[in-house]
């Protein structure tokens, strides 16, 4: 019966007669607490208690009349019975928000707890703690009942034979221990053993409030520590193995999960078979409050990695998996957060890879996001690092549910959605597979996020998906490279650092590398490689790249191309970088086969025209200059000439003499000034009305104008070499040759070394780097 039934604001009988004054108002009663006979007080109040016990709407006209205030003075009246009516009202009273709201004004906790001494009447005890627990909802008054030494006195009354007084002192405390001050203080106060016997009351409520509390508390490591030396585990073992007590399971449960984080403890409970106890408890329950709490023990549990070896040993994965398979989304949020903690064993993230995994993949189709983003977290940990996982997710059909995941609501969802598609990517059959179902386009989204984890793993995502051209398409028409190049302005280093990363990777080929540039990757990737905080490898490597598919602006910016950088169609001089020539130089060509007949050659003359063409009329807002036909002539000629010479320095020495005949000629040392090359271009801009001048037109060449073209045809022809820009519209060529073998000594294999190529003086002269001539030819 007592399980059943518990009131804790029974009325205790009086001891006076009924209130002899007929009193038509509770104004006029409110009047007699002014009274100086004690009996009037005290039958006043108790008319009063009477009164505020019918509801809300009474106590709320007692307070409009003043009576706390009243009340107030009267409980600390000498007289013990006035005084204990007194409190009684209060006690009734403090439960509406309004009442509280002055009792904390008038700072009443103070001469409450003064009460609270043994030698006082055990009613004033109930009322007095049923005050306070009213009042220690607020965090205010859980401060001033801490500073006043209310912790104390209420431990005291733990064991106090009246269970009115158990339930409201416990239930004050349950409130108090909130606060971290109060949690420290009552270990010190030896709290464990009162709470223990408050288990074996004969009241649900107190049982249920001591769990509550001792659930609290034992977050603490050394309380722990005493509520073992308490033998509190064997008590709370009891419970779970008591049917009776099953609407106490759940709490008893995460009390216990709290007490499985120190391993000590989970040895214990193995060793006197209690653990197993416990997961067959989990598994024969259906109570989803019981489930989820166990999985929250579990998951506790598991942050130590000897913990782990022992749960491993009781097979808990078996308990976790037909947790999953639970109707109730709560249990499932917990089971797959333990899962998570648990794939720190390498022998538990096998066994959830041959079991756990398809349940974890139905979870992602869930409509509870909670669910949802539990579950792919669970799959970051099982996919990390092994492979045969992320196959299972892949012969589970998790890749299109996972590449839906990205469109999930919450962040974390996204984030881990991102992750674990990558982790797939870590086998090229996955990787593909993934790719072919569109994720580039799925990623451009999550590049938008203002979540710096998502920004984080969908510029890794990219990285890691972008390695070919179909998939830099993809992205680049799905308008996902504005916001990755967004992304490079980020102040936080790991989203920084992956943004770089994935624009190195985008910037693979041509296309992509222009459009990076034009949204202004250039710029902030030279900004952050100034700065020694920001700047990182990836942030390096992906301006050397963005160049490296875009020779065009690496030779402004760098001054320099390698033999490496072969010069394609489009490729433009516009001079160096914030010193502009006056005309830009152009090559435009498309490529060519070696030694084409010459009706070969005027076919693919027309068919160049015709490109142009359709070009043009597909991109009427995009101006494309002219092909360059005396430059192609140029290339073919070389082909013919040139590529039959047996060696390489023969080749260069042709090229070199080929180029010079092309753009004027020798000049002499001493009449260079006479070489009118500037009038030159500045006709050829005249007769063309602009200042894009195909390379094939110019006939007087400078230095720069002979190195570009010297360049153009050697990259078609195949002779390796390097373009430099020097100051005063100085330009060369670099070279690597290998010197012939000493005299007498054959089949000896000597270095290259680098010749710079005379293009103007003595076209065909080889000078050695870092010889006079060389340097000469370079500076004056």
């Amino acid at each position: 019966l007592k399980r059943n039934f518990f009131s804790c604001l029974v009325p205790k009988p009086q001891d006076f007669d009924p209130l002899l004054i007929e009193s038509k108002t509770a104004a006029t009663v409110v009047l007699m607490l002014s009274s100086p006979e004690e009996e009037v007080l005290a039958k006043a109040c108790d008319s009063l208690y009477k009164f505020a016990s019918k509801g809300d709407e009474n106590k709320v006209t007692l307070l409009g009349l003043g009576a706390v205030e009243l009340l107030y003075k009267l409980i600390s009246h000498e007289d013990p019975i006035v005084r204990r009516n007194a409190i009684m009202v209060f006690g009734i009273m403090a439960s509406h928000h309004d009442v509280k709201k002055l009792l904390r004004e008038l700072d009443v906790t103070n001469s409450l707890i003064s009460h609270l001494v043994p030698e006082e009447d055990v009613v004033i005890h109930e009322f007095a703690t049923l005050c306070l627990a009213y009042m220690a909802v607020e965090y205010t008054t859980k401060v001033q009942i801490f500073e006043q030494g209310g912790l104390e006195p209420l431990i005291r009354l733990l064991g106090s034979p009246d269970p009115d007084v158990q339930k409201n002192s416990v239930e004050c405390i349950y409130l108090l221990v909130q606060d971290f001050q109060s949690r420290a203080a009552v270990r010190e106060l030896n709290i464990i053993p009162p709470l223990l016997e408050l288990l074996k009351s004969e009241y649900p409520v107190i049982q249920l409030l001591a769990l509550k509390t001792l659930e609290v508390i034992s977050k603490d490591g050394e309380t722990r520590i005493m509520l073992g030396e308490n033998k509190g585990l064997d008590c709370l073992l009891a419970i779970l193995e008591t049917d009776e007590f099953s609407d106490l399971h759940a709490e008893a449960l995460a009390v216990l999960g709290n007490c499985l984080e120190d391993v000590h403890t989970l040895q214990l409970i193995q060793q006197s078979g209690g653990l197993k106890k416990l997961l067959s408890f989990i598994g024969d329950s259906t109570i989803p409050d019981i489930q989820k709490n166990a999985a929250k023990a579990i998951t506790k549990a598991a942050y130590d990695s000897e913990n782990r070896n022992i749960l491993n040993e009781e097979e808990v994965e078996k308990c976790l998996i037909n947790l999953l398979e639970t109707d109730n989304d709560g249990v499932k949020v917990a089971a797959s957060q333990a899962i998570s903690a648990m794939c720190a064993n390498l022998a538990s993230k096998r066994a959830f890879g041959l079991q756990g995994i398809p349940q974890l993949v139905q979870l992602l189709s869930s409509d509870n996001e909670e669910v949802k983003e539990a579950a792919v977290t669970a799959l970051v940990n099982l996919t990390a690092a092994s492979p045969s996982n992320a196959s299972a997710v892949a012969e589970a059909e998790g890749i299109e549910p996972l590449l839906n995941t990205l469109y999930a609501q919450r962040d974390g969802t996204i984030a881990n959605a991102a992750t674990v598609l990558t982790n797939l990517a870590m086998q090229e059959p996955l990787r593909v597979n993934i790719q072919n179902r569109g994720i580039m386009s799925v990623l451009a989204e999550p590049l938008r996020s203002t979540n710096s984890q998502v920004q984080s793993k969908a510029a890794f995502a990219v990285a890691v998906f972008g390695c070919d051209a179909d998939a830099r398409t993809e992205i680049r028409d799905a308008g996902g490279l504005g916001p990755l190049v967004e992304l490079l302005h980020s102040k936080i280093e790991e989203v920084r650092r992956n943004a770089c990363w994935a624009v190195m990777i985008c910037a693979g080929d041509e296309l992509t590398a222009v459009e990076l540039c034009r949204l202004g990757a250039l710029d902030i990737l030279e900004e952050i490689n100034l700065s020694i905080s920001r700047k990182n490898n990836f942030s390096e490597a992906a301006l050397e790249k963005l160049l490296d598919n875009n020779l065009s602006q690496k030779y402004s910016q760098m001054g320099y191309l390698s033999s490496n950088n072969i010069i394609t169609d489009g490729f433009y001089d516009c001079g160096q970088r914030l010193q502009y020539s006056k005309s830009v130089f152009i090559v435009f060509y498309v490529r060519k086969g070696k030694g084409k007949k010459e009706e070969e050659k005027s076919k693919e003359v027309i068919q160049i025209l015709s490109a142009v063409q359709d070009k043009i009329n597909l991109q009427n807002t995009r101006w494309l200059p002219p092909p360059d036909l005396i430059l192609l002539d140029y290339i073919n000629d070389a082909s013919k000439t040139i590529l039959p010479l047996t060696t390489t320095w023969e080749q260069v020495v042709a090229l070199a003499q080929f180029v010079a005949d092309k753009m004027g000629g020798p000049i002499e040392r001493g009449k260079l000034h006479d070489f009118s090359w500037e009038l030159h271009i500045s006709e050829i801009e005249f007769e063309l009305k602009c200042n894009v001048v195909p390379i094939g037109k110019v006939k007087k060449g400078t230095f720069y104008h002979r190195a570009l073209l010297f360049k153009a045809i050697a990259d078609r022809i195949g002779i390796g070499c390097s373009l430099v820009r020097g100051k005063y519209n100085r330009a060369w060529n670099e070279v690597k040759l290998v010197d012939d073998s000493p005299q007498g000594i054959t089949g000896l294999l000597l270095p290259p070394r680098e010749y710079i190529v005379d293009l103007m003086f003595e076209p065909g002269r080889l000078m050695k780097e870092g010889s006079a001539e060389a340097d000469q030819y370079k500076h004056i």
